[in-house]
C-alpha cells in the first residue's frame, strides 16, 4: 500500500474494495498527529484506563504493551493502542506541563532550548542590534505569582569584563540624555547629555568603597575635601585600581586620565593636586575636567628630559572644555589631531617637545599661556590655532627651539574670528617651512611692533577680512 511521504498516510488504490477502511485508517491518523497535544511524556507504563483518542510520549524505557516504542507517539484508538513514529520537526505541547517539546531526531526537547528565538519584535521589527525590540505605551515586568515563584524580581544586565558596559539608557528622539550603570569600568555612574554626543558625569559609586562622588557638582556633597596638597603618581606598569598615592607598581595610576579623574572627584579646596607622570609612552587622549576649589592641577612628566615621557595620542593629547586652572609640562606630545585643545578654561604650558600633530596648540574659547621655554620637532598645519571670541594664545619671554626646520603647511601662527595670538619678547633658535601667520575675519596677532618676518617660516603672513598683525 503506497502511502504520503510525510505523514504516512495510506493512499487508496484504483479499483480498491472496501475503501471506507484506507479512508477511515489515514483520518484516524490525521486525528492522531495533527495539532498534537500530548496528556503526559513522562509514563513509561500504559495508562490503565485511557479514553478513546487519548495521547502520550512513550517514556525510556517503554513496557507491557508500550515495549519496543519508546519517545513514539501512543494514542488509544478503537479499544487497542496505536502508535506512530515522530518526524523531524515535529511539534507537540505537553499539557500537564503547559509547555512545547519537538522531535530533533533521537529525541524531544524542550523546544525553548533546541530552537532559541534569534529576534523578537512586538508592535515593530527586530533588529541585528536590538534584538528585543518592544513598540509600547508601557512595559511591565512582574514577579512570578504562582507557585514556586518567590515574590522576588530581579533585572539583570551582563558585561563581559571590566571596560565594557552595562547601562540603561534613556533616549529623545533617539538621542541618549541619562546613562547610568557600569560605563567602561564596574564603578556605578550616572551621566547626562545635552545632544548625545557630549556627557558628564553627575554621580560615580565607588565600586571598592561605597564612596560616593559628584565628579561636575558646584557643591562639595560627597567629595574628599583636601586639607593640604596631593599628589598622584601615574607609570606605565601601574594600575587603574591602585589610589595613585605612592610611586610604584603597587600604588600608582596605570593612565593620566585616571589621575585626572580623581583630581576631578576632589574638594580642593585652596590646595593644589599635582599629577607625577613616570617616563614611557602613554598611548591616550587626556580630557581636562571641570575641577572644585580654587587651587591649581599640575600635569608634569620630566622638565628635564621630555622625551622620555612621551604621549602618543590617538586623537588629542589634551582636549577640555573646563572651569579651573591646568598646568602641563615636561613631556614630548605626538597625536593624530591636537596636542592641545581647549575649548573652554585656562591651561598653561612649559617644557614641551612638540612632534608631529595636526595643530599644536589650539584655543576656542579658552587662554593657553607659554610660561617657559619649549622645542618642535616636527612640523604641523599649524603650530598656534586661536579661534573665536574670547580666545587668547601668550608667549611672553621664552625661547621657542626648532629642531629640523619643521614645516607648517598652514601657518605656524593663525588667529581668527575675534580671537588673540600675543607673542611678546621671544627668541627663537633654529628655523621653519611654511607661512608665518594669518590674522583674518577680525583676528588679531599683537607682536609688540615685531617685523613681519619675526615669527618662523620663509613664507610671507596674511591679513585679511579685517585681521590684524602688529
Amino acid at each position: 500500500m503506497q502511502k504520503s511521504p510525510n505523514l504516512q498516510l495510506p493512499y487508496i488504490a484504483a479499483a480498491q474494495a472496501q475503501k471506507h477502511v484506507t479512508h477511515n485508517e489515514a483520518l484516524q491518523a490525521l486525528d492522531a498527529i495533527v495539532q498534537l497535544a500530548v496528556l503526559d511524556r513522562d509514563l513509561a507504563v500504559p495508562p490503565p484506563l485511557p479514553n478513546d483518542g487519548d495521547r502520550y510520549i512513550v517514556r525510556p524505557t517503554g513496557s507491557g504493551e508500550w515495549s519496543g516504542h519508546d519517545q513514539e507517539l501512543a494514542v488509544w484508538q478503537d479499544g487497542a493502542w496505536v502508535f506512530y513514529t515522530p518526524q523531524m520537526g515535529w511539534m507537540a505541547q505537553i499539557i500537564d506541563e503547559g509547555r512545547f517539546v519537538t522531535w530533533g531526531g533521537s529525541s524531544w526537547s524542550d523546544h525553548d532550548h533546541v530552537n532559541p528565538v534569534p529576534r523578537v519584535g512586538i508592535n515593530s521589527l527586530a533588529d541585528a542590534t536590538n534584538r528585543l525590540l518592544v513598540k509600547s505605551d508601557a512595559v511591565l515586568f512582574s514577579h512570578d505569582d504562582v507557585t514556586p515563584g518567590s515574590g522576588d524580581h530581579r533585572f539583570k544586565l551582563n558585561k563581559a569584563t571590566a571596560v565594557n558596559t552595562a547601562s540603561v539608557l534613556f533616549q529623545n528622539g533617539y538621542s541618549g540624555r541619562v546613562e547610568l550603570g557600569l560605563t567602561g569600568d564596574d564603578d556605578f555612574h550616572v551621566k547626562v547629555s545635552p545632544d548625545g554626543m557630549s556627557w558628564f558625569e553627575g554621580i560615580r559609586v565607588d565600586k571598592d568603597t561605597g564612596t560616593v562622588s559628584f565628579p561636575n557638582s558646584i557643591v562639595g556633597g560627597g567629595r574628599e575635601v583636601l586639607t593640604s596638597d596631593r599628589t598622584y603618581y601615574v607609570r606605565t606598569d601601574g594600575s587603574d585600581g591602585n589610589n595613585g598615592l605612592s610611586n610604584d607598581p603597587g600604588g600608582a595610576f596605570a593612565t593620566i586620565q585616571k589621575a585626572i579623574d580623581m583630581s576631578a572627584s576632589l574638594d580642593m579646596s585652596i590646595y593644589n593636586v599635582t599629577i607625577k607622570v613616570d617616563d614611557g609612552t602613554y598611548t591616550t587622549n587626556q580630557m581636562l575636567k571641570t575641577y572644585l576649589g580654587s587651587g591649581t592641577i599640575t600635569i608634569e612628566g620630566n622638565v628635564m628630559a621630555p622625551s622620555n615621557a612621551v604621549i602618543n595620542a590617538p586623537d588629542s593629547a589634551f582636549t577640555g572644555t573646563f572651569v579651573g586652572k591646568y598646568v602641563v609640562k615636561g613631556f614630548r606630545i605626538e597625536a593624530i589631531d591636537y596636542g592641545f585643545h581647549l575649548q573652554g578654561g585656562d591651561l598653561d604650558y612649559q617644557d614641551i617637545n612638540f612632534g608631529t600633530c595636526s595643530i599644536h596648540v589650539s584655543a576656542s574659547g579658552a587662554k593657553i599661556t607659554a610660561t617657559g621655554n619649549y622645542e618642535i620637532s616636527a612640523g604641523a598645519a599649524r603650530h598656534l590655532m586661536s579661534s573665536g571670541p574670547g580666545s587668547m594664545i601668550r608667549l611672553s619671554g621664552i625661547t621657542l627651539t626648532l629642531t629640523g626646520v619643521p614645516v607648517f603647511s598652514t601657518a605656524f601662527a593663525h588667529a581668527e574670528e575675534q580671537a588673540q595670538i600675543r607673542p611678546t619678547g621671544l627668541s627663537f633658535s633654529g628655523g621653519a617651512s611654511g607661512k608665518r601667520y594669518i590674522a583674518e575675519r577680525l583676528g588679531l596677532i599683537q607682536t609688540n611692533g615685531q617685523a613681519s618676518t619675526w615669527l618662523p617660516g620663509n613664507i610671507s603672513g596674511t591679513e585679511n577680512q579685517g585681521g590684524l598683525y602688529t
